[in-house]
């Protein structure tokens, strides 16, 4: 593989969950928001809010933001040209998520240029009414991920990914082989437990589904069999994240 500074940063970049107690100064966040900015968008579609109360962060994160597909603002703008928006609220949801999120990530790599790392948090989508209260949110924002962000007080090893072979696909998406399943399987089971990731963090999650029983240990509990049982168990209704994205003024249902 090419090194540079820049991939070499990017393929040690790992999760950071403990912070040591050094605050950035402003300069560094205006910095950090400010290369997020110049990520790819389609049409800038979200805004980020910054919470440094840190006994009530998550992590106790020196930084926190929320990243918010933002459609208030959008609107905004197209009523000072005299347009009303009449794109779909799905068609705008999926944009407003790219945007941010290349944004978000810009923002991870600019950190870890200075010195500090970051962790996402993936289930805002579900705390939305505590958000919208706490930053006064307009309807037509939603939020949906947060990244905490301070200087490590932890060095751990980067967390495995699966092999290209199983990501890159030329030409065509292949038929799947038993054995490029199992062999991707692999890398990521041997390294999660190689580092004793789950046996550390002492996490198993229970299983709730009926008649089936537990069959691992810490010893062989991997990243596929955690991974599996998320997917497995949790929100087959979307009842609740529908209700979320209305609450904040999204509708997705047809007409």
């Amino acid at each position: 593989m090419i090194h540079t500074d820049m991939i070499r940063a990017m393929l040690n970049r790992k999760s950071i969950r403990k912070f040591t107690d050094d605050i950035p100064s402003d300069e560094t966040v205006r910095t950090i928001v400010r290369a997020g900015q110049q990520a790819p968008f389609a049409a800038q579609l979200y805004s980020i809010l910054l919470s440094r109360e840190r006994k009530r962060n998550a992590f106790h994160a020196p930084l926190l933001f929320t990243f918010c597909v933002d459609l208030h603002k959008m609107e905004t703008v197209m009523k000072k040209r005299g347009w009303s928006m009449i794109t779909n609220d799905l068609t705008m949801l999926i944009f407003g998520i790219q945007d941010a999120t290349l944004a978000g990530e810009n923002m991870v790599m600019a950190a870890e240029s200075v010195g500090m790392g970051s962790v996402y948090l993936g289930g805002v989508p579900f705390w939305v009414k505590k958000i919208r209260k706490k930053y006064r949110l307009p309807k037509r924002v939603f939020p949906f991920v947060q990244l905490a962000m301070g200087y490590p007080a932890e060095n751990p090893p980067p967390r495995p990914r699966y092999p290209l072979d199983f990501t890159l696909f030329e030409d065509e998406y292949p038929e799947f082989t038993d054995d490029l399943v199992e062999r991707a399987m692999k890398v990521m089971d041997e390294g999660y437990m190689g580092q004793d990731y789950y046996k550390k963090a002492k996490l198993i999650l229970p299983i709730i589904v009926k008649d089936r029983k537990e069959t691992y240990d810490f010893d062989t509990y991997g990243w596929t069999e955690h991974i599996s049982r998320k997917w497995g168990q949790w929100q087959q209704d979307i009842d609740e994240l529908l209700d979320n994205l209305k609450e904040c003024g999204l509708e997705l249902e047809r007409g």
